[in-house]
């Protein structure tokens, strides 16, 4: 046997070099480290069965990295399929990638899974996991995985889309890519007999007996390759975690999460509504919602007053050439709603977005360099079909108003405008209550973009720099741009830690050529604008519900849609508070005053459910002595402030934007 050179990579600055015999596996190169479960050989991630190679270059990855997660959660999906199988013999199999926190595999079955099959199949499964299956890999040819998967109707069409798998299905590149097919076998530990086997491009775990925590959370319908045009499958949703500890860390924060939910928060509070007989994806505002909107776009008004914005108006139709001007025609129709025809057969659309319209309002006139950099902004609802199995509550949408705005300037002012964009957009959202952020740089698209390759360099150059300047974490997100320029993504982290997309900036060569934008130079010449695209919110609704999960609807005093409720000991007592409630209006707060027949501690208990940041309770002792006393979201009381200091307090909390 002859001896390979083999270079182990530990991280980015540490390198073992070591000389190991022909046919040594990446497993015997990490013998002893039960958390490395692949590796990644020249940039490609590897079973640990793999033969190291002379000159290879080996990392390995450990179960709780992105990627461990990724295999651990593929292998999970894999025995809940052979489970399946086992319960169902029936079943044909469709896909089965890991996603963010889990996995899911499709399957065409007679009828809807029941919340007991779940418990059988998840039974199944340890069982599976028990026995210490192997995975292994083989390569096979296009006529050979044909002919083994001959029953696999679904499988068979994946081999068909080889090549253009990432246009085929929503995680069919776990299965089918570019290059050759491969298969995995599910074999006995003791005989080395196939248990089960499915069409994959893995990497796998080595065996079963590896996975260490799972659970199935659900079952829904899912479209095949995610087209209405297709049949409806079952899908089963599962997930799976490196310890047991992690597992329950996890279904303990689902709990929580599940309590944040904003659309069950909006009807508890009485925010918000999404009718039946309008449709889905499109909703209403009740007024305590709608106060909380107003003075969210108050606020966001006023700020961007002081930055220097214009406010500008634009209609919610308009004919279809605007959008063949702009390319969203071309690149976004799938995302618009379907054209009216009017005026004698001219198509008209519901705005998708505001851009275009703003790119009218600048060249309505000849522009000189002496008003840029001109930054028009507008509160504008947009109109976006959204597929029926993505719409959700108000975070993804059919009709949301977004806080747009276009900033054209010169190229010499681009790079000063988009620092002072992106510090803008951080400070607004520190205001709202968020604090934790990072950057994601998001860049051309090899397919679908217009312009020039130097352009986009350009573009995505002066973008990172721009980024970097705020000292926060920059990740990249290669083909994620629109189609007209690359552009940087406001990352945030909520009170429970999960990540939200906010605002985001991008920067814009192309519409300004598409337009014809021009403006006069100082030497009188005719120049193009840079244009920066801008959202903010990103959309009222989005944000509105961001806010209200991140707060679990307990709202700062500021942005609370009643922020103080009088609640009298006896009806003795309301005429007092009401009076205290008129002081308050006059002030500009927002303050009610319960004078229902219900008992005192029923009020206490609506008021608390309905997260009121300051309860005034009133009785005999504080009325003789011009008083009132606070209760707080905690419970703590604090008993006979004068009625102008209570007022100030509450007046404080609100110009402090801070909870209480």
């Amino acid at each position: 046997m002859s001896d390979v050179r083999v270079t182990i990579k530990r991280d980015s600055d540490e390198r073992e070099e070591r000389v190991v015999t022909t046919g040594t596996t990446a497993a015997e190169l990490f013998d002893g480290d039960r958390t490395v479960v692949a590796a990644r050989v020249a940039g490609q991630l590897k079973d640990l069965a793999y033969e190291i190679a002379d000159g290879d270059e080996v990392e390995a990855v450990e179960i709780g990295s992105e990627d461990g997660l990724n295999i651990l959660r593929h292998s999970t999906a894999h025995v809940m399929a052979q489970a399946v199988q086992e319960l169902f013999p029936e079943a044909k199999l469709g896909i089965g990638p890991p996603i963010k926190d889990g996995f899911y595999y499709d399957f065409d079955v007679e009828k809807p899974f029941h919340p007991d099959d779940l418990k059988s199949i998840e039974k199944k499964m340890q069982e599976i996991v028990k026995r210490g299956q192997r995975f292994s890999r083989r390569a096979v040819s296009d006529e050979d995985a044909r002919e083994e998967l001959a029953g696999e109707p679904y499988k068979l069409e994946l081999i068909g889309l080889k090549g253009s798998a990432a246009d085929a299905a929503e995680g069919a590149s776990a299965e089918v890519g570019a290059g050759e097919l491969t298969i995995y076998d599910n074999l006995d530990a003791k005989t080395g007999e196939l248990c089960w086997k499915d069409l994959c491009r893995g990497p796998h775990l080595p065996t079963t007996r590896i996975i260490p925590a799972f659970k199935l959370m659900r079952s829904a319908a899912a479209y095949w390759r995610g087209s209405e045009k297709n049949k409806q499958l079952q899908r089963i949703y599962g997930t799976a975690w490196p310890s047991r500890d992690e597992l329950k860390e996890y279904l303990d924060f689902l709990v929580e999460a599940e309590k944040r939910d904003h659309r069950k928060l909006g009807a508890e509070l009485d925010l918000f509504s999404v009718p039946e007989q309008i449709g889905s994806g499109l909703a209403v505002f009740h007024p305590r919602g709608g106060v909380i909107r107003r003075v969210m776009e108050d606020y966001s008004r006023r700020r961007h007053e002081e930055e220097g914005y214009e406010f500008v108006y634009t209609p919610h139709a308009t004919k279809g050439k605007l959008f063949e001007t702009s390319g969203h025609l071309d690149w976004y129709a799938d995302g618009m709603y379907p054209p009216m025809q009017l005026d004698e057969g001219v198509d008209y659309y519901l705005k998708p977005m505001n851009c275009p319209m703003h790119n009218l309002i600048f060249d309505a006139r000849g522009r000189s360099y002496r008003e840029l950099p001109l930054r028009l902004f507008e509160f504008g609802t947009v109109y976006r079909y959204e597929k029926s199995g993505v719409v959700h509550g108000l975070t993804r949408a059919r009709g949301f108003t977004q806080d747009d705005a276009h900033i054209y300037c010169t190229r010499e002012q681009m790079a000063d405008e988009l620092d002072k964009t992106l510090t803008f957009v951080l400070n607004l959202l520190r205001d709202y209550g968020l604090t934790d952020f990072y950057l994601e740089l998001s860049t051309k698209d090899p397919v679908k973009y217009v312009g020039s390759d130097e352009t986009w360099e350009e573009a995505t150059e002066v973008l990172r720099q721009v980024a970097e300047k705020q000292g926060l974490p920059l990740v990249p997100d290669p083909g994620g741009a629109a189609f007209y320029g690359p552009k940087i993504s406001v990352q945030t982290k909520d009170a429970i830690g999960r990540t939200w997309q906010m605002s985001t900036v991008q920067l814009d060569f192309n519409l300004p050529e598409r337009f014809d934008l021009e403006y006069t130079a100082a030497d009188g010449s005719k120049q193009r604008p840079v244009m920066i695209h801008r959202a903010l919110f990103g959309s009222i609704e989005r944000f509105f519900a961001v806010l209200l999960e991140h707060y679990a609807g307990a709202f700062p005093a500021w942005l609370a849609p009643v922020q103080a409720v009088g609640i009298p000991i006896g009806d003795a007592h309301v005429s007092y508070l009401e009076d205290f409630a008129a002081q308050a209006k006059k002030k500009g707060l927002r303050v009610e005053v319960d004078g229902s027949a219900d008992r005192m501690q029923k009020k206490i208990r609506n008021a608390q459910k309905s997260k009121v940041p300051f309860m005034v309770i009133v009785g005999d002792e504080d009325m003789a002595a011009g008083t009132v006393s606070f209760r707080y979201r905690d419970g703590s009381q604090k008993n006979g402030i004068p009625r102008d200091e209570a007022l100030a307090e509450i007046a404080k909390a609100v110009e402090d934007r801070v909870q209480v």
